[in-house]
């Protein structure tokens, strides 16, 4: 079971180069149900996922090089690239997942906190440099992403866009 939550952030006053990093590549084969390959590095992993937004059941399975290349004939949409930065939080108890996304989707900064409990999920509070949460918008998923076309990425960013003139 994954228990995650998800928020848009400003991690501009973190100093990154301090944290472990990956170089993270990923498509979807299928958005309903959620069938993801993913390069990690030089690791790579088919996802199977379940409905559900903060938690669900996901499956890992690995693939060799050469069946992730055949399998990325198949993906429906944009593939996503990103880096993940691993941020140790209370203790170590948790990790921040911080992803900065490359690309068209150059700007776009998610942090995911993954979490043993539905309890310990819903007791968290988010650092000051979470600035919204979009756990339960299923817009924010990655899936969701995917299916984006180019001419919608401009206005997903404004949508994801915190400030000021953009409050929620």
């Amino acid at each position: 079971m994954e228990i995650e939550r998800k928020y848009l952030a400003d991690p501009s006053g973190l100093s990154l180069s301090s944290y472990p990093k990956k170089e993270l590549s990923q498509g979807y084969i299928s958005t309903d149900p959620v069938i993801r390959i993913r390069r990690s590095d030089e690791s790579y992993i088919l996802t199977v996922k379940s409905d559900g937004l903060i938690a669900r059941q996901e499956y890992e399975i690995p693939l060799s090089a050469e069946q992730y290349e055949r399998l990325s004939d198949k993906v429906e949409g944009i593939c996503i690239s990103k880096t993940r930065y691993l941020i140790p939080w209370e203790d170590g108890r948790l990790t921040i997942e911080l992803d900065l996304f490359h690309g068209a989707l150059t700007g776009l900064v998610y942090a995911e906190v993954e979490f043993p409990t539905l309890e310990a999920a819903e007791a968290f509070t988010p650092p000051s440099w979470f600035l919204r949460e979009v756990t339960e918008d299923g817009a924010f998923t990655n899936a969701a992403i995917s299916r984006l076309a180019p001419s919608e990425i401009p206005a997903f960013l404004k949508k994801a866009a915190c400030g000021p003139d953009n409050p929620n």
